[in-house]
């Protein structure tokens, strides 16, 4: 199979959609399919067997750390050359309205995949007159398309709501190898912890550092717990605003960290905490998992999809404090709730690798191809001239 790919983010940024993306370009190889994939220029020219085509770039200001790029004359020619079975926007806003434009001008059947929740992020940037717009705009682009993917069913759920049409799911996964076999490492503890970690109960953050993560909301908690230190990896935005709310606590802002590295510090962390309330899954809970790490997360219907309401994971309610330092005593000092959220959280991970949505993604693909009615290929050839 032939797939052109366009996604409004990837390789050298790192996040759910750009590890998803990864892992899936790696197993698509490995099945044998090819794939071209258009982003923002940056990254690398070729990743797995996918022959990557960068366009310029811009910022955008509800990610200002991230490039967006618009779409460019050459990706019709790049189409062209590389003449797809079909055409897969992932997360569409500036570079995917190009994906949707070629899809309709080439006859290509058309798939769409729904990963960021950008138009709830407007409550947390002060501009809540601006969600109803959003909504407006995403459900324009993605109804263009022939199959809409949703990484959970309750993202699925609420697109639904939204009228949304043509939903699919396009399931989790988690490289479980690299996150299972991580060892525990003393100096990462140190690391995370500013210093000496004896003694110490590290609770570990993985993510983008933004207003829409609620990462804020656990400052209170600190003061409860002297003995806890709060590690935070990752950047973005809200940096500067974090280090000034937990200044004179003992919280840790390492940067991004990737790949053994990060292994390495969920397996050295002693619990994992998720505040926000914005995700459409959470592929960051699936990482602390499968490092046998346990999890408390912000009470939301995706967070309870992947935690099974409480069994794999503690819940809390993220607009009471007391509820959140309720959590942080059960998961970090509960060691009956520690071994009961750890043990399921194993038996939910043990299965989920990669292997498997990609199998699903290629099943969509495969019934959205059998379902079109063929075109002569002579018209083909000339509607792309």
């Amino acid at each position: 199979m032939r797939i052109a790919m366009f996604t409004e983010t990837f390789l050298p940024g790192t996040d759910g959609i750009v590890t998803r993306l990864c892992a899936t370009l790696k197993h698509l190889h490995a099945a044998g399919h090819e794939v071209l994939l258009f982003a923002p220029e940056g990254g690398p020219e070729t990743y797995e067997s996918a022959r990557v085509v960068g366009l310029p770039s811009f910022s955008f200001f509800l990610y200002p750390e991230k490039k967006f790029a618009f779409p460019r004359r050459k990706i019709g020619r790049a189409l062209k050359a590389f003449d797809p079975d079909l055409i897969h926007v992932v997360n569409p806003a500036f570079l995917g309205l190009g994906g949707i434009y070629y899809a309709k001008r080439f006859h290509l059947p058309l798939v769409a995949s729904y990963h960021t929740n950008v138009p709830t992020y407007a409550r947390h940037y002060g501009m809540s007159w601006l969600e109803p717009a959003l909504w407006w705009y995403f459900r324009t682009l993605h109804n263009f398309a022939d199959v809409n993917l949703c990484t959970s069913k309750a993202m699925l759920q609420e697109l639904e709501v939204h009228r949304f049409r043509n939903l699919g799911l396009w399931e989790r996964g988690v490289d479980v190898e690299r996150y299972a076999n991580a060892k525990r490492s003393e100096e990462m503890r140190h690391r995370l912890c500013g210093g000496d970690s004896t003694n110490k109960k590290i609770l570990l953050y993985v993510g983008r550092l933004a207003p829409e993560k609620g990462i804020e909301r656990l400052r209170p908690c600190l003061d409860q717990f002297p003995d806890v230190c709060l590690a935070i990896v990752g950047d973005g935005p809200h940096r500067a605003q974090l280090e000034r709310v937990f200044q004179g606590t003992q919280t840790v802002f390492t940067g991004y960290l990737h790949g053994a590295e990060l292994a390495e510090a969920y397996a050295s962390a002693d619990g994992f905490v998720f505040p926000s309330t914005t995700e459409t899954l959470g592929l960051v809970l699936f990482e602390a998992m499968a490092s046998h790490l346990p999890v408390m997360a912000a009470d939301s219907l995706p967070t309870r999809e992947v935690l099974e309401d409480g069994d794999a994971g503690v819940i809390f309610n993220p607009e009471q404090t007391e509820d959140m330092c309720r959590a942080i005593q059960l998961l970090l000092y509960d060691a009956s709730v520690r071994e009961r959220v750890r043990r399921r959280a194993d038996e939910l991970v043990r299965g989920v690798d990669w292997a498997a949505p990609t199998q699903q993604l290629l099943n969509h693909y495969e019934q959205l191809l059998s379902r079109r009615v063929p075109l002569a290929s002579e018209v083909v050839r000339q509607s792309r001239s």
